[in-house]
Order: C-alpha cells, then structure tokens, then sequence
C-alpha cells in the first residue's frame, strides 16, 4: 500500500510546478488539461470536468516526482487562493550544505516559520511555507536518529 501527497492549488498548479522543478528538481511525469477530458455525454455536467470550463488550459492532473517522492497535484476548483493547513511536506538533506539549498529555494516568496539551524533531534532542520502557502520541513537528522 502506498500514500500519497495531492495537492490542489486552485489555479496555480502550473505556476508551482514550474517552481518545483526550479528549487527541488521535481521531475514533472504525467499532466493533462481539462480540456484534455473526453466528452461526457450521458454526463452532461461533466463535461470538460465542471468548474475548469471556463480556462480549459488549467491543469486537471498532473505528477511530478522529487526524489524519489511522488506528488500529485491539480488546479481543482481554480478559485486562485490554495489553502493548505494541517501538514507539511518534508524533506530530509544528506548535508548542511544542501539543506541551505533546498531552504532557501523552497522558502523563496514564501514564508520562513523557523530558520535552518542545529536542533536537538537533527543536525539541521527548517519550516517554511512556499509562496503558494505549502509547508515544508527541511531536516538533516542526527546519525542515529531516523
């Protein structure tokens, strides 16, 4: 069994997704457009998958790997304010050195909650939010300590 991460970002999924692979290297692996959905006809108010009508560019579903970590995400219902609360996405760092990288782009317009530094369960961790309002851990653990 496996879980996953989909995100929904009202509107800016292809926005973040650029960003994405910008400051993580994400690696986009599947995408398709509403307008890409096939008619519905016993389904009228499916068709082209409802609230996406009226920008058929907008992104229906995509994937997109970072690491070895697959992601999901969509532009959902396209209101332009993405809301994400209750959890944080995480990244663990071989080293202090690409921690700071990872930190710094990923925190870029966003938010920095608690700066990168030495804690007493890692050797470097960081909470950010994005610009798009999505939480981010980046941490280095302890050796001993998964």
């Amino acid at each position: 069994m496996q879980v996953q991460s989909y995100l929904f970002f009202d509107g800016r999924c292809e926005e973040a997704l650029n960003f994405y692979q910008a400051a993580l290297g994400a690696e986009v692996t599947a995408l398709m457009r509403f307008k890409d959905a096939p008619p519905q006809p016993d389904h009228p108010s499916q068709e082209g998958c409802g609230p996406a009508q009226a920008d058929p560019e907008k992104i229906m579903h995509a994937s997109f790997k970072i690491g070895e970590t697959q992601i999901m995400a969509s532009d959902g219902m396209n209101g332009g304010k993405p809301d994400f609360k209750g959890f944080s996405l995480s990244i663990e760092a071989p080293n202090e050195a690409e921690a700071e990288r990872l930190f710094t782009a990923i925190s870029q317009g966003g938010a920095i909650q608690m700066p990168l530094g030495p804690t007493f369960f890692a050797r470097s961790f960081g909470v950010t939010a994005d610009r798009f309002g999505v939480g981010w851990m980046v941490i280095v653990p302890l050796p001993d300590i998964g």
